[in-house]
């Protein structure tokens, strides 16, 4: 795996409050990646956007019935979400892996494509990151293969129910005034311009590549993508109006957030990363991969092998107990951020698998693990009043139905 900068952010005494994104995972295996065409690169039926890179498909398939509003005091579901930032496929069989998991166990989940990583390398010059020079980018490019694996894996997603958010282009961090780069000080311009960069990458990738014989990705990105998460939770406050002017749903760009029910931010629901139990740190730990192996590594990708047993299972734990105490209590949503990453020999790809099985047990009739844009219809179809009361319940607060 190639070396990318990690600088995070941190605070709140919980470890850093966010993570790169370097998705990657395994060329190997993937459904939905493109046979079923007349010809090479065109689905029947499908009707071609700009260059072919997408085509409209018709509705997303898998997804959940029209949203029913809670009659006052019923209790409701208990949604989590597992939300992937990055979203590439550079050969460690992360992808595809959590994607057979996802349907084994009925689960939709949110994956934040990195519009970087459909673009080769040899095309940087055409990325342009606001105050930073032409080209550049914190995380790597990906290989002609590495992209081919993307595409056929974010369409098989698509085709699977899953959501294709954006985690934006070049991830760059940076919490110092004197870092003019970092996504934190971007103004709202300089958003819209990244996000249309991002746009242009993941809707033209056919020009750019040259490839012709892979299926278009069948949705409509410019209508499909409603929101993302930024590099390192970094810049929320003013991407927000360009998200909104856009049409943007939500954002999950909120660090430090509680296990309490959601609420609007500037017009757009705000998904933030959550404070979850954490086995010997008594403030507990941010709901993401790269916070819990930051609290046990001290940010290094690889500690004494010896822990990694054990840190497992701390990190499984944490993310089974943040869900018990929202089921057993307030019922407020979950949210847990991922990396197709092997951080620490890949024990928190481990871990999340396992709170997965968890969540998803069948004896749970109430439990939905959904995308964040599934979470919205829902949360759009409730009575504002009803919506009200379940945010005055505090984290671990019982529910009573009494509102």
């Amino acid at each position: 795996m190639r070396e990318y900068s990690r600088r995070g952010i941190f605070g709140l005494g919980i470890g850093a409050a966010a993570a790169l994104s370097v998705a990657g995972c395994s060329s190997s295996g993937s459904s939905g990646s493109g046979t079923v065409g007349t010809k090479p690169g065109r689905t029947a039926g499908a009707k071609p956007i700009g260059d072919g890179s997408t085509a409209y498909t018709g509705k997303q398939p898998k997804q959940p019935a029209k949203p029913e509003r809670l009659a006052p005091g019923q209790k409701p579901p208990q949604f989590v979400v597992f939300s992937w930032d990055g979203a590439g496929e550079v050969g460690n069989g992360l992808f595809p892996r959590f994607r057979k998991i996802a349907e084994d166990h009925n689960a939709s989940m949110t994956f934040f494509l990195s519009g970087l990583y459909l673009l080769p390398e040899s095309k940087k010059r055409l990325y342009r990151p606001p105050n930073n020079p032409v080209g550049a980018s914190a995380i790597g490019y990906l290989s002609d293969d590495h992209i081919r694996a993307t595409l056929k894996n974010v369409r098989g997603a698509w085709l699977e129910g899953h959501e294709i958010g954006t985690h934006f282009n070049g991830h760059f961090c940076g919490d110092t005034a004197a870092d003019r780069g970092s996504v934190k000080h971007w103004t709202p311009a300089q958003w819209d311009d990244e996000i249309e960069q991002a746009m242009s990458f993941v809707t033209k990738w056919r020009t750019n590549t040259g490839f012709t014989d892979l299926e278009a990705l069948p949705f409509d990105y410019r209508k499909e993508l409603v929101g993302g998460r930024t590099p390192c939770l970094l810049g929320q406050d003013n991407l927000l109006p360009t998200a909104k002017k856009r049409g943007w749903r939500y954002d999950a760009s909120s660090p430090g957030g509680l296990q309490i029910w959601p609420a609007k931010k500037q017009g757009l629901w705000d998904f933030p990363l959550q404070t979850i139990p954490f086995a010997g740190r008594p403030l507990g730990v941010l709901s993401m991969d790269y916070n819990m192996m930051f609290n046990q590594s001290q940010n290094s990708t690889k500690g004494p092998p010896a822990n990694y047993p054990g840190w497992r299972k701390q990190a499984a734990d944490a993310y089974i107990a943040g869900f018990q105490r929202a089921y057993e209590t307030n019922r407020a949503p979950l949210f847990i951020g991922n990396h197709f990453e092997q951080w620490n020999g890949g024990i928190y790809m481990d871990a999340v698998e396992e709170a997965i099985k968890h969540i998803a047990d069948d004896k749970r009739k109430d439990v939905r693990l959904v995308s964040f844009r599934q979470l919205c219809d829902w949360l759009d179809a409730q009575d504002p009043q009803v919506l009200a009361g379940l945010r005055r319940l505090g984290v671990g607060q019982q529910f009573t139905g009494r509102g």
